[in-house]
């Protein structure tokens, strides 16, 4: 598992930083989706801050081992196909500092 994302907590619960990995560095904003009608409808989107482009969105999950809340992401562009991950605290004791974790499909 590796790190592609470094993101700071905001005071309106969007997360910002910058998805980086071999090919592609970018900023991103991770927004609460304020449109949410359904239930299955992302409770995030990803937003690329250099052109403003979605890349993607977010869910917040459960873990089943754990208990603990996180969020499951799913980012998709042209540079690096599909990426899935999860949005989890960053190492330290810093709750505001997040990252996210490549989460290899299969």
């Amino acid at each position: 598992m590796a790190t592609i994302a470094t993101l700071n907590t905001k005071s309106d619960g969007s997360l910002e930083g910058t998805l980086a990995t071999l090919t592609v560095t970018a900023p991103i904003a991770v927004i609460p989706n304020a449109r949410k009608t359904k239930d299955s409808a992302p409770d995030y989107r990803i937003i690329c801050r250099k052109n403003g482009f979605e890349l993607g969105a977010g869910w917040n999950r459960v873990s089943q081992n754990s208990g603990a809340e996180y969020i499951s992401v799913s980012m998709s562009s042209p540079e690096f196909g599909t990426i899935y991950g999860n949005i989890a605290n960053a190492p330290g004791d810093d709750e505001t500092k997040k990252v996210i974790i490549w989460n290899p499909a299969n």
